[in-house]
Protein backbone atom coordinates (compact mmCIF):
# COMPACT_ATOMS: atom_id res chain seq x y z
CA UNK A 1 0.00 0.00 0.00
CA UNK A 2 2.78 2.34 0.75
CA UNK A 3 4.95 1.38 -2.35
CA UNK A 4 1.36 2.55 -4.34
CA UNK A 5 1.08 5.62 -2.57
CA UNK A 6 4.81 6.67 -3.05
CA UNK A 7 3.95 5.88 -6.78
CA UNK A 8 1.33 8.08 -7.11
CA UNK A 9 2.95 11.14 -5.56
CA UNK A 10 5.96 10.63 -7.87
CA UNK A 11 3.48 10.40 -11.06
CA UNK A 12 2.02 13.15 -9.37
CA UNK A 13 5.44 15.45 -9.20
CA UNK A 14 6.34 14.38 -13.20
CA UNK A 15 3.33 15.80 -14.58
CA UNK A 16 3.54 19.13 -13.74
CA UNK A 17 7.46 19.25 -14.86
CA UNK A 18 6.81 17.30 -18.09
CA UNK A 19 3.63 20.22 -18.64
CA UNK A 20 6.17 22.84 -18.17
CA UNK A 21 8.62 21.62 -20.75
CA UNK A 22 5.90 21.27 -23.07
CA UNK A 23 4.47 24.75 -22.65
CA UNK A 24 8.20 25.73 -23.21
CA UNK A 25 8.39 23.58 -26.35
CA UNK A 26 5.40 25.24 -27.61
CA UNK A 27 6.61 28.65 -26.84
CA UNK A 28 9.78 27.90 -29.08
CA UNK A 29 8.32 26.93 -31.95
CA UNK A 30 5.54 29.50 -31.67
CA UNK A 31 8.27 32.28 -31.54
CA UNK A 32 10.20 30.68 -33.88
CA UNK A 33 7.32 30.62 -36.72
CA UNK A 34 6.59 34.26 -35.97
CA UNK A 35 10.17 35.36 -36.09
CA UNK A 36 10.95 33.95 -39.39
CA UNK A 37 7.18 34.78 -40.71
CA UNK A 38 8.42 38.43 -40.12
CA UNK A 39 11.52 38.30 -41.94
CA UNK A 40 9.57 36.26 -44.79
CA UNK A 41 7.59 39.35 -44.81
CA UNK A 42 9.93 41.67 -45.03
CA UNK A 43 12.18 39.54 -47.52
CA UNK A 44 9.20 40.07 -50.00
CA UNK A 45 8.91 43.48 -48.84
CA UNK A 46 12.58 44.17 -49.76
CA UNK A 47 13.15 41.84 -53.18
CA UNK A 48 9.31 42.88 -54.42
CA UNK A 49 10.72 46.22 -56.20
CA UNK A 50 13.87 44.39 -57.96
CA UNK A 51 11.19 41.92 -58.84
CA UNK A 52 8.57 44.39 -60.33
CA UNK A 53 11.38 45.65 -62.34
CA UNK A 54 12.81 42.74 -63.93
CA UNK A 55 9.05 41.70 -64.66
CA UNK A 56 8.25 45.40 -66.20
CA UNK A 57 11.74 45.30 -68.39
CA UNK A 58 9.45 41.78 -70.42
CA UNK A 59 5.99 43.86 -71.08
CA UNK A 60 4.89 45.77 -73.62
CA UNK A 61 3.52 49.33 -74.07
CA UNK A 62 0.09 47.72 -73.66
CA UNK A 63 0.67 44.97 -70.75
CA UNK A 64 2.62 47.87 -68.86
CA UNK A 65 -0.33 50.69 -69.31
CA UNK A 66 -3.05 47.85 -68.51
CA UNK A 67 -2.42 48.40 -64.45
CA UNK A 68 -0.17 45.75 -62.17
CA UNK A 69 0.22 42.50 -63.84
CA UNK A 70 3.05 40.25 -61.96
CA UNK A 71 2.88 36.90 -63.17
CA UNK A 72 4.21 35.94 -66.43
CA UNK A 73 2.10 33.65 -69.15
CA UNK A 74 -0.39 34.11 -66.67
CA UNK A 75 -1.28 37.60 -66.53
CA UNK A 76 0.71 38.90 -69.19
CA UNK A 77 2.74 37.57 -72.38
CA UNK A 78 6.39 38.58 -72.14
CA UNK A 79 7.67 41.08 -74.70
CA UNK A 80 11.56 41.84 -75.23
CA UNK A 81 10.79 45.43 -77.00
CA UNK A 82 12.28 46.85 -73.73
CA UNK A 83 15.60 45.22 -74.22
CA UNK A 84 15.07 45.76 -78.20
CA UNK A 85 15.36 48.92 -77.25
CA UNK A 86 18.63 48.88 -75.17
CA UNK A 87 20.33 46.41 -77.01
CA UNK A 88 19.61 47.06 -80.84
CA UNK A 89 21.08 49.57 -83.06
CA UNK A 90 22.54 53.15 -82.32
CA UNK A 91 21.02 52.72 -78.28
CA UNK A 92 23.40 49.67 -78.09
CA UNK A 93 26.60 51.95 -78.47
CA UNK A 94 25.27 54.58 -76.01
CA UNK A 95 24.26 51.41 -73.67
CA UNK A 96 27.89 50.31 -73.44
CA UNK A 97 29.46 53.25 -73.39
CA UNK A 98 27.15 54.12 -70.13
CA UNK A 99 27.95 51.28 -68.72
CA UNK A 100 31.69 51.31 -69.11
CA UNK A 101 31.53 55.02 -67.77
CA UNK A 102 29.66 53.68 -64.99
CA UNK A 103 31.89 50.95 -64.12
CA UNK A 104 35.44 52.90 -64.53
CA UNK A 105 34.08 56.09 -62.60
CA UNK A 106 33.05 53.74 -59.37
CA UNK A 107 35.93 51.59 -59.30
CA UNK A 108 38.56 54.11 -59.75
CA UNK A 109 36.85 56.41 -57.06
CA UNK A 110 36.01 53.50 -55.29
CA UNK A 111 40.51 52.86 -55.24
CA UNK A 112 40.87 56.06 -54.05
CA UNK A 113 38.80 56.39 -51.56
CA UNK A 114 39.65 53.47 -50.00
CA UNK A 115 43.55 54.60 -49.76
CA UNK A 116 42.85 57.57 -48.66
CA UNK A 117 40.54 56.74 -46.26
CA UNK A 118 42.44 54.00 -44.86
CA UNK A 119 45.18 56.14 -44.40
CA UNK A 120 43.27 58.36 -42.26
CA UNK A 121 41.66 56.00 -40.43
CA UNK A 122 44.76 54.06 -39.44
CA UNK A 123 45.79 57.81 -38.38
CA UNK A 124 42.98 58.43 -36.36
CA UNK A 125 43.20 55.41 -34.40
CA UNK A 126 46.82 55.44 -33.70
CA UNK A 127 47.99 59.02 -33.63
CA UNK A 128 46.42 61.96 -31.50
CA UNK A 129 45.50 64.92 -33.59
CA UNK A 130 44.49 68.59 -32.00
CA UNK A 131 42.48 71.15 -34.33
CA UNK A 132 41.64 73.76 -32.42
CA UNK A 133 39.28 72.21 -29.38
CA UNK A 134 38.45 69.29 -31.83
CA UNK A 135 40.23 65.84 -30.99
CA UNK A 136 40.40 62.73 -32.78
CA UNK A 137 36.65 61.61 -31.79
CA UNK A 138 35.94 65.25 -32.96
CA UNK A 139 37.03 65.03 -36.71
CA UNK A 140 35.96 61.49 -37.08
CA UNK A 141 32.39 62.67 -36.16
CA UNK A 142 33.24 65.60 -38.67
CA UNK A 143 34.30 62.94 -41.34
CA UNK A 144 30.55 60.80 -40.54
CA UNK A 145 28.55 64.66 -40.46
CA UNK A 146 29.28 65.17 -44.12
CA UNK A 147 27.09 62.48 -44.89
CA UNK A 148 23.94 64.38 -44.07
CA UNK A 149 25.36 67.19 -46.33
CA UNK A 150 22.18 67.38 -49.08
CA UNK A 151 24.20 67.42 -52.57
CA UNK A 152 22.28 70.59 -53.64
CA UNK A 153 23.69 72.90 -51.33
CA UNK A 154 27.34 72.02 -52.61
CA UNK A 155 26.02 71.58 -56.69
CA UNK A 156 25.86 75.31 -57.67
CA UNK A 157 30.01 75.87 -56.06
CA UNK A 158 31.09 72.59 -57.76
CA UNK A 159 29.62 73.56 -61.00
CA UNK A 160 31.39 76.84 -61.39
CA UNK A 161 34.29 75.52 -60.48
CA UNK A 162 34.52 72.15 -62.79
CA UNK A 163 33.84 75.04 -65.24
CA UNK A 164 36.60 76.81 -64.27
CA UNK A 165 38.83 73.76 -64.31
CA UNK A 166 37.51 72.41 -67.25
CA UNK A 167 36.17 68.49 -65.93
CA UNK A 168 32.49 69.15 -66.77
CA UNK A 169 31.48 65.90 -68.76
CA UNK A 170 34.87 64.51 -68.05
CA UNK A 171 35.60 60.92 -66.34
CA UNK A 172 38.02 62.52 -64.23
CA UNK A 173 35.81 65.43 -62.56
CA UNK A 174 33.46 62.50 -61.75
CA UNK A 175 36.24 60.27 -60.02
CA UNK A 176 37.68 63.10 -57.82
CA UNK A 177 34.01 64.02 -56.53
CA UNK A 178 33.29 60.21 -56.26
CA UNK A 179 35.99 60.14 -54.19
CA UNK A 180 35.13 63.30 -51.75
CA UNK A 181 31.69 61.74 -51.63
CA UNK A 182 32.46 58.49 -50.82
CA UNK A 183 35.72 59.75 -48.46
CA UNK A 184 33.71 60.17 -45.36
CA UNK A 185 31.75 56.47 -44.43
CA UNK A 186 35.73 54.91 -45.95
CA UNK A 187 36.97 56.66 -43.14
CA UNK A 188 34.51 55.98 -40.61
CA UNK A 189 34.52 51.82 -42.06
CA UNK A 190 37.93 51.65 -41.61
CA UNK A 191 38.56 53.47 -38.40
CA UNK A 192 36.26 50.74 -36.92
CA UNK A 193 38.46 48.46 -38.27
CA UNK A 194 41.84 49.20 -37.04
CA UNK A 195 40.52 49.99 -33.63
CA UNK A 196 39.46 46.39 -33.37
CA UNK A 197 43.21 45.03 -34.19
CA UNK A 198 45.65 45.05 -31.07
CA UNK A 199 48.37 47.89 -31.05
CA UNK A 200 50.62 44.88 -29.39
CA UNK A 201 50.58 43.36 -33.04
CA UNK A 202 52.33 46.48 -34.13
CA UNK A 203 54.89 47.08 -31.55
CA UNK A 204 55.91 43.36 -31.46
CA UNK A 205 56.80 44.24 -35.01
CA UNK A 206 58.58 47.57 -34.45
CA UNK A 207 60.62 45.65 -31.99
CA UNK A 208 61.79 43.37 -34.64
CA UNK A 209 62.59 46.17 -36.95
CA UNK A 210 59.96 46.91 -38.73
CA UNK A 211 59.33 50.47 -39.95
CA UNK A 212 56.26 52.43 -39.10
CA UNK A 213 54.71 51.82 -42.77
CA UNK A 214 56.28 48.00 -42.94
CA UNK A 215 54.37 47.46 -40.12
CA UNK A 216 50.92 49.16 -41.55
CA UNK A 217 51.36 47.33 -45.23
CA UNK A 218 52.62 43.54 -43.67
CA UNK A 219 50.59 43.51 -40.45
CA UNK A 220 48.18 45.72 -40.09
CA UNK A 221 46.20 45.78 -43.78
CA UNK A 222 46.46 41.61 -43.98
CA UNK A 223 44.30 41.76 -40.95
CA UNK A 224 42.07 44.70 -42.01
CA UNK A 225 41.74 43.37 -45.54
CA UNK A 226 37.59 42.11 -45.14
CA UNK A 227 37.16 45.56 -43.57
CA UNK A 228 38.61 47.22 -46.88
CA UNK A 229 36.83 44.95 -49.22
CA UNK A 230 33.39 45.99 -47.45
CA UNK A 231 34.28 49.72 -47.89
CA UNK A 232 35.58 49.29 -51.36
CA UNK A 233 32.22 47.67 -52.17
CA UNK A 234 30.08 50.28 -50.44
CA UNK A 235 31.54 53.04 -52.32
CA UNK A 236 31.34 51.13 -55.77
CA UNK A 237 27.67 50.86 -54.93
CA UNK A 238 26.95 54.65 -53.92
CA UNK A 239 28.92 55.93 -56.98
CA UNK A 240 27.41 53.09 -59.11
CA UNK A 241 24.10 54.49 -58.39
CA UNK A 242 24.66 57.73 -57.95
CA UNK A 243 22.39 59.92 -59.89
CA UNK A 244 22.38 64.01 -59.56
CA UNK A 245 25.96 64.71 -60.00
CA UNK A 246 26.38 62.79 -62.64
CA UNK A 247 23.24 64.19 -64.18
CA UNK A 248 24.00 68.27 -63.88
CA UNK A 249 27.84 67.34 -64.53
CA UNK A 250 27.53 65.35 -67.61
CA UNK A 251 25.88 65.73 -70.72
CA UNK A 252 27.75 63.52 -73.14
CA UNK A 253 31.06 62.10 -73.04
CA UNK A 254 31.14 60.96 -68.61
CA UNK A 255 26.95 60.22 -68.90
CA UNK A 256 26.51 56.86 -66.72
CA UNK A 257 23.43 54.27 -66.39
CA UNK A 258 21.64 55.78 -63.76
CA UNK A 259 21.59 59.12 -66.34
CA UNK A 260 20.16 56.56 -69.09
CA UNK A 261 17.60 55.35 -66.76
CA UNK A 262 16.32 59.29 -66.45
CA UNK A 263 17.00 59.85 -69.67
CA UNK A 264 13.71 57.68 -70.68
CA UNK A 265 11.55 60.00 -69.69
CA UNK A 266 10.67 62.75 -72.23
CA UNK A 267 7.69 64.76 -73.36
CA UNK A 268 6.19 61.96 -74.76
CA UNK A 269 5.98 60.03 -71.35
CA UNK A 270 8.12 57.66 -70.12
CA UNK A 271 9.15 54.37 -71.34
CA UNK A 272 8.32 52.02 -68.63
CA UNK A 273 9.70 48.80 -70.58
CA UNK A 274 13.12 50.79 -71.75
CA UNK A 275 13.92 52.08 -68.16
CA UNK A 276 13.00 48.60 -66.50
CA UNK A 277 15.47 46.94 -68.67
CA UNK A 278 18.38 49.07 -68.17
CA UNK A 279 17.44 49.29 -64.50
CA UNK A 280 17.47 45.76 -64.54
CA UNK A 281 21.38 45.77 -66.30
CA UNK A 282 22.41 47.90 -63.48
CA UNK A 283 21.35 46.07 -60.33
CA UNK A 284 22.78 42.89 -61.82
CA UNK A 285 26.39 43.35 -61.41
CA UNK A 286 25.37 44.56 -57.77
CA UNK A 287 23.95 41.80 -57.23
CA UNK A 288 26.39 39.33 -58.39
CA UNK A 289 29.21 41.06 -56.25
CA UNK A 290 27.03 41.40 -53.04
CA UNK A 291 26.36 37.64 -53.21
CA UNK A 292 29.72 36.36 -53.68
CA UNK A 293 31.24 38.71 -51.15
CA UNK A 294 28.53 38.69 -48.55
CA UNK A 295 31.28 37.23 -46.03
CA UNK A 296 33.16 40.04 -46.50
CA UNK A 297 31.03 42.84 -46.29
CA UNK A 298 29.44 41.76 -43.05
CA UNK A 299 32.87 41.17 -41.64
CA UNK A 300 33.75 44.55 -42.49
CA UNK A 301 30.98 46.07 -41.43
CA UNK A 302 30.37 44.49 -38.19
CA UNK A 303 34.03 45.10 -37.01
CA UNK A 304 34.86 46.52 -33.70
CA UNK A 305 30.88 46.07 -32.66
CA UNK A 306 31.94 43.21 -30.19
CA UNK A 307 35.31 43.30 -28.04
Amino acid sequence: MAVAIRGTRANRGTRPAASGIAARRARHVTGRTLTYAVLLFWAFICLFPIYWTISTSFKDQVAVLRGPEYIPWLQYQPSSIGWDSVLQGDNRDIFIRNARNSLLISLASSALAVVLGALAGYGLTRFRYKFGRMGNKDISFWFLSQLILPPAAVVMPILILYRELHLLDTQIGLIVLYTVVNLPIVVWITRDQFNAIPVELEQAALVDGASLFGAFFKIVLPIATPGLVAAFILSTILAWNEYFFATVLTATNAVTLPWLVGAQVSSQGAKWWAMAAIATAAILPLTIVGVFLERYIVRGLTAGAVK
